[in-house]
């Protein structure tokens, strides 16, 4: 069986915008799925039509390829979560060695809800951004638990369905390069300033690895993934200057 169409998992963040471009290179037909689940740095849902329609003017040829866009209300699963992703407290690890944004369920029920839009849609492969190297420890983004999700959709649904999780071994420096690679400077400079990836949902500033905190788990792998990304390559972002008050603007 050929596989040429996908979901591609598309929350509006760094790794799942890097997995879209990776997808459009190699599948006929492309479309993308978000969730509204009750997060607390639902901004990132704010950026997805913006970078899709970017994507588009930048990339004609993807532009072909890209099909709808969809997006489903998943709030019963902040309903049932406490965690720091879906509530306003403090980010810190629990007891049992994982941080407290860790959402019991949250990839289980993506891919879950993803697969039947793509059984429906015709199409059989899904993308997601899970990655073993570079991540909070979260038990959904192993590779073990994709493997075996794949094996359970495939069965309850009786096709062949592929999972696909082009992130899984690299480090966020890498996840760059892999842009840079895939799209040049244009993608990389499209993924730093049009999607979001802070806990926190800050927007307020712009460094020059994007937009957030700073602070936050997932800001802190991204400012020392895009440190040595910048390190490792001749790659020199644009349309970033110093403000007076020493933070970085476009």
């Amino acid at each position: 069986m050929a596989h040429t169409r996908a979901l591609v998992l598309f929350s509006g963040g760094q790794d799942s915008a890097t997995c879209l471009a990776w997808a459009l290179q190699r599948y006929e037909h492309v479309e993308t799925i978000g969730f509204d689940y009750g997060q607390r740095h639902r901004v990132e849902l704010q950026c997805r039509d913006a970078f899709l329609a970017k994507l588009k003017a930048l990339y004609p040829d993807w532009a072909t390829r890209l099909g709808p866009d969809h997006m489903l209300d998943l709030g019963v699963l902040g309903q049932v979560s406490d965690t720091a992703l879906t509530t306003d407290k403090a980010i810190e690890f629990t007891q049992g060695g994982l941080p407290n944004t860790f959402v019991p369920g949250r990839n289980l029920l993506f891919f879950t809800f993803a697969a039947a839009v793509a059984y429906r849609r015709g199409l059989t492969v899904l993308v997601g951004g899970m990655c073993e190297t570079d991540y909070s420890g979260y038990p959904d983004c192993r590779d073990d638990t994709l493997k075996a999700l794949q094996v359970t959709l495939g069965l309850g649904l009786d096709t062949r369905i592929v999972i696909e999780a082009p992130l899984m071994w690299i480090d966020k420096a890498a996840t760059w390069q892999m842009a840079h690679q895939i799209g040049g400077e244009p993608l990389v400079n499209l993924i730093r300033d049009d999607t979001h990836t802070c806990y926190l949902g800050d927007r307020s500033t712009q460094h020059e690895w994007g937009y957030g905190c700073g602070q936050c788990p997932a800001c802190e792998l991204r400012v020392t993934g895009w440190a040595r990304f910048k390190s490792s390559t001749d790659f020199t972002p644009f349309g970033i200057t110093p403000s007076p008050s020493g933070r970085e603007q476009g």
